[in-house]
């Protein structure tokens, strides 16, 4: 993080939650000599008879922080931008049988778009959030570093942010661990120094996922399909299951098998089945094609390039080779692991990191397309 003159008091808006690591960034930039100003997005309406979200709680978080720190507090509402540009797109992957996410979505339409604008309009000179990552802005390069504690690392959520958005961006907490944040929050005297972590989808929340999910995607009953073929159980939609899940199948004791794990290993929206195995390595791929690539690199490396890779967050990062795409209509990199890849969802994300050792840039990343097909992968576990 840039360290100014205090005399040139750079304004820099940052995004205040309500949570920990949000008040955290906002005193380290005060501390740094930034000229603050917190903003506080409600991006999803809660008029939904649901207790689940939280967003006035968190906005009395986050004016008990701008208050206890001197610093003005705006509040924004980009429901409907979050409505048309995240929720949308989230919903019509969930009905193609994919599995989205809208964290990636979130980052690159609301946090770094529709804020920055709204940033923008109030004068500031950089934008910051509390995003555990690092970032440098060094002879007109910006580079997306991964965060000094890797537990934390949040850049594959920041992987589908183009570099153009990320050249005013500063990330406060990237040298920071988490129970280093949380010290920094209580010696301040941060009510929410305990405040715990918030998970669920992106600015709506911890809810119950199936109901919520079946509010906007009505689920269609079918079969589960072991992957011999033979039924051995039933599912409210196979749009609420993910490749390679474990629980919530339902699956009891089922006569003639064994007592191992079932695991989900593909979807066949066609029958409207859910094919599971017992067998982890037909979960197993060892490509995966990509479309929507983002490079945060001056310019398009050419091809073919050796990365390192991540198909989840805290996923640790996998040897693989990025190929221009010949598979498929839409796909434009095909991505071949040293190791064969568990459970790939298309829907998801790949995240590129620089293979050279010491260095922990991340290159960008793409919207995984396919992956091996289920036949093959049943085959080969089968072997």
């Amino acid at each position: 993080m840039p360290y100014p003159p205090v005399s040139a008091a750079p304004h820099v808006v940052v995004g205040l939650s309500g949570g920990v690591d949000s008040a955290v960034a906002a005193l380290r930039l005060l501390e740094a000599g930034y000229r603050v100003t917190g903003l506080f997005m409600k991006n999803w309406d809660e008029d939904d008879g649901s207790d689940d979200c939280t967003a006035e709680a968190d906005l009395a978080d986050a004016r008990q922080v701008a208050e206890q720190l001197s610093i003005p507090l705006k509040v924004a509402n980009f429901a409907a931008e979050y409505w048309d540009n995240v929720f949308t797109e989230f919903l019509r992957e969930y009905r193609a049988g994919r599995t989205p996410n809208p964290d990636v979505l979130c980052n690159r339409e609301i946090k770094f778009r529709y804020f920055a604008d709204y940033a923008s309009l109030l004068g500031a000179d950089w934008i910051a959030t509390g995003h555990y990552a690092r970032i440098t802005h060094e002879a007109g390069t910006t580079r997306l570093l991964q965060a000094a504690d890797g537990n934390k690392d949040q850049t594959y959520f920041l992987q589908g942010v183009s570099l153009a958005q990320l050249e005013r961006v500063l990330f406060p907490l990237g040298a920071l661990s988490k129970p280093q944040v949380r010290d920094i929050a209580r010696q301040a005297g941060f009510a929410n120094h305990r405040k715990k972590d918030s998970t669920g989808i992106c600015f709506i929340g911890e809810r119950r996922f199936q109901a919520f999910l079946a509010r906007y995607l009505p689920g269609q009953p079918g079969t589960i399909v072991a992957d011999d073929g033979q039924p051995v159980g039933q599912h409210p939609g196979a749009h609420l299951f993910t490749v390679g899940q474990r629980q919530g199948l339902g699956i009891g004791g089922v006569a003639g098998r064994n007592e191992a794990p079932w695991f989900v290993a593909a979807k066949c929206l066609a029958r409207n089945e859910l094919i599971v195995t017992q067998n982890p390595k037909a979960l197993d791929s060892r490509w995966l094609t990509a479309t929507e690539s983002n490079w945060l690199l001056p310019e398009v490396p050419a091809l073919p390039l050796r990365v390192l890779a991540r198909i989840r967050h805290r996923q640790a990062l996998a040897p693989c080779t990025i190929e221009h795409s010949t598979e498929g209509e839409r796909s434009d990199l095909n991505v071949r692991f040293d190791t064969p890849m568990r459970a790939v969802n298309p829907g998801q994300y790949i995240a590129f990191y620089s293979a050279t050792p010491g260095d922990d840039q991340c290159l960008g990343g793409a919207l995984i397309d396919d992956c091996e097909p289920w036949p093959v992968r049943q085959a080969q576990a089968a072997a």
